[in-house]
């Protein structure tokens, strides 16, 4: 199952940089989370579904291709690659919006759990069915 694309764009501030003036790594996992978030949000549109349970992370694989520098626009991608039992992998690019040029790749492994016992949950069907409707 592969979702519709969803998408956030961006432009690097100082805050984003490290020492070397580029952006610093911890910085792409945190825009990885939120357009996973956000992409997320849009799909519950406010629905009753946060009863049923949550996402948390199991793994990222992060490759880093290319270097973002101060005021550089980008556009950060995201789409769910496939949904098992209580997993879901969802697919991040950032790319620079200008050239298209891919920066990073991650790859991500999301857990579902149940809010109550905090345990690994099988993914419901109606959250699956979120994912099927937006192909």
């Amino acid at each position: 199952m592969i979702s519709k694309k969803f998408e956030i764009e961006k432009t690097v501030q100082k805050k984003h940089l490290d020492d070397l003036n580029h952006v610093n790594n911890v910085q792409y996992l945190y825009w990885v989370q939120e357009v996973s978030q956000a992409h997320w949000d849009n799909l519950i549109n406010k629905k009753k579904i946060l009863e049923k349970g949550l996402w948390v992370v199991r793994s990222h694989k992060i490759e880093y291709k290319n270097l973002t520098k101060l005021n550089d626009k980008i556009i950060i991608s995201t789409y769910v690659k496939n949904v098992k039992g209580y997993l879901s992998e969802r697919s991040v690019v950032i790319k620079l919006k200008k050239t298209e040029k891919i920066l990073v790749k991650c790859l991500t492994e999301w857990c579902f759990i149940d809010l109550k016992t905090q345990k690994l949950k099988k993914i419901p069907q109606e959250i699956i069915k979120l994912f099927n409707d937006i192909n």
